[in-house]
């Protein structure tokens, strides 16, 4: 998934070893030459950045059916690294993984829908948010009745633990008198829906509306609540030149249309 290096360095180092040839230079590096920072390159190089990710959260970063590894994040990155001249060292290592490699200096950055928090801002450095979550309701296919959060007063409905749906609906049980039927993975709360126990679900719009995409016999309300933003990070107060090659891309991407096809392919 990387991109092909230039191949321009080749000439750099003929000029160069002329030039030591000449003047009778060393190759050695200057004792007192400041270190570099954690992912450059000499200039002139293209810069290589190992950037730490999730392992499975579809649609943001999955493995496809090819064995390639894919998703919202991923292409997003790809997109940026094009549009800023530099390369990625995907580092696939699952989130606590991640989080670990970033604080320990083993990665320069980490993408893996993360959400921003107060909390993390302590520790990371994030860009501009590239994604905005959403809450949304999702109810079976060939169900008619529910259309309006009114419509669940006396029913059940599916959840899963740890997640914005999972707060969303917990805020609201209350006021619009449903029941909560927790699940600690999506499938099994998807299930729950489309045979008839639970009669909707809260998700994240992104996760569901992919899930819909390649099958899953549910449909979205049309009401979409506000959930976290996601953003890129790395460690507090390094690699602040591949904090601003990300938002320089971004802006870049969002203008000429690239990220919201990226979106679309994944969600629409």
């Amino acid at each position: 998934m990387k991109f092909f290096k230039s191949v321009t360095a080749i000439a750099l180092s003929l000029t160069m070893v002329m030039g030591l040839a000449a003047c009778g230079g060393s190759a050695e590096p200057e004792q007192n030459a400041p270190d570099e920072q954690q992912g450059e390159a000499p200039s002139g190089d293209v810069k290589t950045y190992k950037i730490a990710t999730d392992t499975t959260f579809a649609p943001f970063e999955f493995e496809d059916e090819s064995g390639n590894f894919v998703g919202i994040d991923i292409d997003i990155l790809n997109a940026i690294a094009q549009d800023q001249g530099f390369e990625v060292d995907l580092q696939v290592l699952g989130f606590s993984a991640a989080l670990q490699a970033v604080e320990a200096g083993q990665a320069d950055g980490m993408i893996a829908g993360m959400s921003i928090t107060e909390e993390r801002k302590e520790r990371y450095d994030f860009s501009e948010p590239y994604y905005d979550s959403a809450v949304v309701m999702a109810v079976s296919a060939t169900n008619e009745d529910i259309k309006s959060y009114e419509d669940l007063a006396g029913k059940k409905v599916a959840v899963k633990v740890g997640t914005e749906g999972y707060a969303f609906a917990e805020s609201i049980k209350d006021e619009y008198g449903f029941e909560m039927v927790v699940f600690d993975d999506s499938n099994g709360m998807y299930q729950d829906v489309t045979v008839g126990n639970s009669v909707a679900c809260f998700e994240d719009y992104p996760v569901i509306a992919y899930g819909i995409q390649q099958g899953l016999p549910l449909k979205l309300n049309d009401k979409q609540e506000a959930g976290n933003s996601y953003g890129f990070a790395v460690a507090k107060d390094k690699n602040t030149e591949l904090l601003q090659k990300f938002n320089d891309g971004l802006a870049n991407i969002r203008e000429n249309g690239k990220y919201q096809e990226i979106v679309d392919s994944y969600t629409k």
